[in-house]
């Protein structure tokens, strides 16, 4: 009888103390570690979450298959089966929200259409959402491979799923300023860096041939158009590599260009080759959405970053203090020129950056923001 009762007094407060975990559903458009805004938004985060008494749930809408199938040319019947299919696991995750304490929404429940699934959540099943987002989301950008689709994107979506939120997480003051026309609880949480088990290398000071390097997807890769001609000029006087890492091969004819096709296991020690990392923008409404996520990920590294002056580059950097804001291309040049040339300046503003990293955009600066918030 006593090993009876001590066993119902030992398990009985355990099954308590789990039943009392909140239950929390994060919603997102693409499969688990797999888009950078996701990774680094919030699924970094997931393991402390759990960590802190918070049973998470992750439910994208896009599966594996029908996420690799969705940007590759051509397979129409492919991708509208996948997204049938995608439609159909959301209709039904519609039954399971009664179990959730609260729902976290990143971008948008369904990757095309009106905004159905966020209406029904909050308006039907009464439920609480935080609604994320790092772009500006609601003005339409989309890839040339898909470009015939882009009107199912339904952008205007985006202020009904931010005024429809029980509290919204922008990641800049440029997004904040969007969402608080439509909702007054707004948290701005910068988009952020793991420096401790993700960005923990650091670049070489002292390596012989330095390296400009950037990072990005192809669709973005636009942005480095102008700066083909300035390296093409700095090719002349100077030793160094221009290192483009992305999903797809640039283009361009450099004699000093290198190419590493874009890899997930390979990726920090990818980026820690690079010995300058640049960040060219155009000054337009998309880019002041952005947030800064290519430079962070240079500074992280300890790399010296030349950013152009827009939208949130300009709360992340102090120029010539932890990074540079290049405009012309004249700047661009005498810039790159001077950190080509010298190695102490590289390693003087490169630790600069990654300082301010871990001081205002890392996971560890952060994580207790978003553990509230969902608590």
């Amino acid at each position: 009888m006593f090993r009876v009762i001590l066993k119902f007094t030992i398990i009985f407060p355990l099954k308590i103390k789990s039943l009392s975990k909140k239950k929390i559903l994060f919603i997102a458009p693409y499969p688990h570690n797999e888009a950078p805004s996701q990774r680094f938004r919030f699924e970094q985060y997931l393991d402390y979450f759990k960590e802190n008494e918070l049973d998470i749930s992750f439910s994208p809408f896009l599966d594996a298959k029908t996420w690799k199938t969705l940007y590759s040319e051509g397979n129409v019947a492919k991708k509208g089966m996948g997204i049938m299919r995608s439609f159909l696991k959301r209709f039904l995750l519609l039954f399971t929200l009664y179990k959730y304490n609260k729902i976290f929404i990143h971008r948008e429940a369904a990757h095309i259409g009106p905004p159905i699934f966020e209406f029904l959540i909050a308006k039907v099943l009464r439920k609480k959402y935080i609604y994320d987002y790092d772009d500006a989301t609601w003005l339409p950008n989309y890839s040339e491979t898909n470009a015939s689709f882009h009107r199912l994107k339904a952008y205007w979506k985006v202020r009904y799923c931010i005024k429809w939120a029980h509290h919204v997480t922008p990641g800049n003051e440029y997004l904040a300023n969007y969402a608080k026309k439509y909702n007054e609880k707004v948290t701005i949480i910068p988009t952020t860096i793991d420096t401790i088990n993700h960005h923990n290398l650091e670049t070489d000071y002292e390596v012989s041939k330095p390296v400009i390097g950037w990072t990005g997807t192809h669709t973005t890769m636009r942005y480095l158009d102008f700066l083909v001609p300035i390296i093409s000029e700095l090719e002349k006087k100077f030793e160094f590599d221009f290192l483009i890492i992305s999903n797809e091969a640039p283009t361009y004819h450099l004699k000093s260009l290198k190419f590493i096709k874009w890899a997930h296991a390979t990726e920090i020690q990818d980026l820690a080759k690079i010995s300058i990392g640049v960040m060219p923008l155009e000054q337009d409404v998309w880019s002041e959405g952005k947030c800064g996520f290519k430079g962070l990920q240079y500074m992280a590294l300890g790399i010296p970053a030349l950013m152009s002056p827009v939208g949130v580059n300009n709360q992340i950097l102090e120029d010539k203090v932890n990074g540079f804001l290049v405009k012309t291309p004249q700047e661009w040049k005498d810039c790159l020129e001077e950190l080509l040339t010298n190695k102490e300046l590289r390693k003087k503003i490169g630790q600069a950056g990654k300082q301010t990293v871990i001081n205002r955009y890392s996971v560890l600066a952060n994580r207790d923001v978003y553990l509230n918030l969902l608590k």
